[in-house]
């Protein structure tokens, strides 16, 4: 009788833990909720010139574990984009990144990186874009693929705040907080 209980226990958690990992996916929103928002979010005009930006990294339990600056450079020619990245952490780390962005049709995107693992893919809508990717995470305990799920939102003409979760195994192990901020043009 004790096994019996004790194996009906444990289905009961793999079944719960299951129920609660699939009601997890039910919320979520839409980048079509934000297709009358205002400002429109034109990343061509936005992402073209210098930019600057600050942020956090955050661990599963939402304590900050890094905090960073970043330089940015973007130029257009057509609908191909090129943004250049330089990165500078709390702890002195130096990173550099390029994005080579592609404007689709329908307020889609497409980006490729060094760093990241296949395209990522992006659409707009009002002043939202939804921006999903899987990147090469190095770390001093090894490298990692996880998967960035990034929405970014023109809170202003100048701004845009950046929020993304980090996905490993379908579990959120971190997120990320990037205000951006669009410098003066002469």
């Amino acid at each position: 009788m004790q096994m019996l209980m004790s194996r009906f226990i444990g289905f009961t958690k793999v079944w719960l833990l299951l129920l609660i990992l699939g009601l997890s996916g039910c919320g979520s929103v839409d980048i079509h909720d934000y297709s009358a928002s205002e400002p429109k979010l034109d990343l061509l005009q936005f992402f073209n010139g210098e930019l600057q930006a600050s942020g956090m990294v955050e661990d599963y339990s939402g304590q900050v574990v890094r905090r960073f600056n970043v330089r940015m450079t973007g130029s257009w020619q057509g609908n191909q984009g090129v943004l250049k990245e330089w990165f500078e952490y709390d702890d002195g780390e130096l990173a550099e990144r390029t994005w080579q962005i592609t404007k689709l049709a329908d307020g889609r995107y497409r980006g490729r990186a060094e760093d990241i693992q296949g395209v990522a893919e992006g659409q707009a809508e009002g002043f939202a874009l939804r921006w999903r990717y899987d990147m090469l995470l190095k770390l001093d305990s090894g490298e990692y693929q996880v998967h960035f799920d990034d929405w970014m939102y023109q809170t202003a003409p100048d701004t845009i705040i950046n929020r993304s979760e980090i996905r490993k195994w379908g579990l959120t192990v971190g997120e990320v907080t990037l205000v951006i901020r669009r410098l003066e043009h002469k």
